[in-house]
């Protein structure tokens, strides 16, 4: 335990230490870095500094020498590369923590996705509000943590403005099971993560339900339509859409039961209570929250998402799974156009 001296070229901060946080901290260590890793819950940190391993999230995956636990967040704030790794409900929080002390230097990236409740800010906003000047960079695309960890072939994209700092963080990350594509829509690789939770949870529905394979390919394929009108409406680029940030994410969210959002969204096909599921996973669901911010905003630029607006209703109106997707499958026919602005 304790920092490592501020000077220390290796060296990288990690904040969350979830499963992502976690899984990103053990990469990292993997590859020669000098990573602390800090989390909010300091009795779980202090099990985790003992155990060299987080039993919690990633069972079996022991801690790199490399990697150690820093319980003391404000002593972090001078690291020169700093990845932030908490759910987006904690984001500011934790960049309001840490701004006082960051260095004019500080590379700061994020792997956090979803929009923050409430104001449905993007965490690049939040990041340019709370820590203006700093480069900043998303980590995004298909990834669950417990693979990611185990050492199987994954790809990533580095998302950041200034094509500099997207290299830099895909260097940290970059190895022979880890491939990193860099890109500079931050706007659209922030919303497609945002957007694609709500879909996943609107296929787990659907699977919950009993509704099969073909009901599921056609949310994924109309949900896609749905995630590139929002996306192409607010700013965001086709090609991301298309990409790794895009589809990529979407397939792996909505088709995989690693992916709490759609373990949610069969836990309420079969009948059960938002409550008792999320208190269960006992983790952070950003489909849930994403969800109310998503079809708020929707409404705003008057983008139909039917998906999303049926979602919507079953986590915050009473409606029920089945009456959901009655509805949707009841809408006016008319001919497909992903790109149609009156939904589909």
């Amino acid at each position: 335990m304790g920092s490592l001296p501020t000077d220390n070229p290796r060296r990288i901060a990690v904040l969350g230490a979830g499963a992502w946080g976690t899984t990103l901290a053990v990469v990292l260590a993997r590859q020669g870095y000098a990573v602390e890793l800090w989390g909010a819950d300091e009795a779980r940190m202090a099990r985790m500094a003992h155990e060299r391993c987080n039993a919690t999230y990633l069972p079996g995956i022991a801690f790199p020498a490399g990697l150690s636990i820093e319980p003391d967040l404000a002593a972090l704030s001078g690291c020169k590369r700093i990845l932030v790794a908490v759910p987006s409900g904690g984001f500011r929080a934790v960049l309001r923590a840490i701004a006082p002390a960051l260095r004019q230097d500080t590379v700061l990236a994020w792997a956090t996705k979803g929009l923050e409740a409430g104001s449905g800010r993007r965490m690049s906003e939040i990041a340019a509000e709370l820590v203006p000047g700093h480069p900043g960079a998303l980590i995004t695309g298909p990834s669950f943590a417990r693979e990611v960890a185990a050492g199987l072939p994954t790809a990533l994209t580095v998302v950041s403005p200034r094509p500099a700092v997207a290299d830099e963080v895909a260097r940290w990350l970059r190895h022979e099971r880890l491939r990193v594509y860099t890109g500079n829509d931050m706007l659209g690789a922030e919303l497609c993560g945002a957007i694609k939770n709500v879909l996943a949870i609107a296929v787990g529905i659907s699977d919950g339900l009993g509704f099969g394979a073909n009901a599921r390919a056609a949310l994924i394929t109309r949900g896609l339509a749905e995630l590139t009108r929002f996306t192409s409406t607010l700013g965001g680029q086709l090609e991301t859409v298309m990409g790794l940030a895009g589809v990529g994410d979407l397939v792996l969210t909505c088709t995989d039961n690693l992916s709490r959002n759609r373990r949610v969204g069969l836990a309420l096909g079969q009948g059960r209570t938002l409550g008792d599921i999320v208190g269960e996973l006992g983790q952070a669901v950003e489909g849930v929250a994403s969800a109310r911010e998503v079809y708020v905003r929707a409404r705003e630029h008057n983008v139909e998402m039917p998906i999303v607006e049926q979602v919507h209703a079953v986590l915050f109106e009473g409606q029920t799974p089945d009456r959901a997707v009655t509805a949707l499958l009841n809408r006016q026919p008319r001919a497909e156009d992903p790109l149609a602005g009156d939904g589909g």
